[in-house]
């Protein structure tokens, strides 16, 4: 049975990939702008990268007001091994926790302040589904900037691996 862990552990190989291509592509592809959500490589990983650490202080009952990238002035390499520590993160809480935290209801406030209250095992779904939907954009970018050397990262190419 697929587990809420390997669903993390999923989103964590996915992130390495992507990962690998950003690394293996032209360093200046990283910040020249292409159309999207985030109009560059560097904001989109940013974008996840914030994600998965705000959702991360929630579940912990720390309520950010702020993107914790908002005064960010690393390199490619930074975000990408803040990106891979986020991810990290996502299942050393999964796997350090008592099985019962999946349907543990967290009360959060969002970064308007409004409050809302959702079960753990919700928010780690929300979490890969929300990487998955930019990992999809960043492949997209580096297509249209003129590198195509990306593979899958879908899930089921993942399930084929393990």
């Amino acid at each position: 049975m697929y587990t809420l862990l390997q669903h993390l552990q999923y989103n964590y190989w996915a992130n390495e990939k992507i990962s690998g291509f950003v690394t293996a592509a032209n360093e200046v592809l990283f910040t020249q702008e292409t159309p999207s959500s985030f109009n560059t490589l560097q904001k989109t990983l940013l974008h996840v990268w914030d994600a998965e650490f705000i959702w991360l202080k929630r579940i912990q009952g720390e309520s950010l007001t702020d993107f914790p990238s908002k005064n960010f002035n690393g390199n490619r390499i930074d975000v990408i091994n803040g990106l891979l520590s986020s991810s990290k993160n996502l299942i050393q809480l999964i796997a350090d926790s008592s099985p019962d935290i999946n349907g543990k209801i967290i009360r959060y406030k969002n970064m308007k302040g409004e409050e809302f209250s959702t079960d753990v095992e919700g928010i780690m779904m929300h979490v890969v589904n929300h990487g998955t939907f930019h990992r999809g954009q960043v492949i997209t970018m580096l297509r249209a900037l003129g590198y195509t050397q990306v593979s899958s990262t879908d899930l089921i190419t993942y399930l084929r691996t393990i």
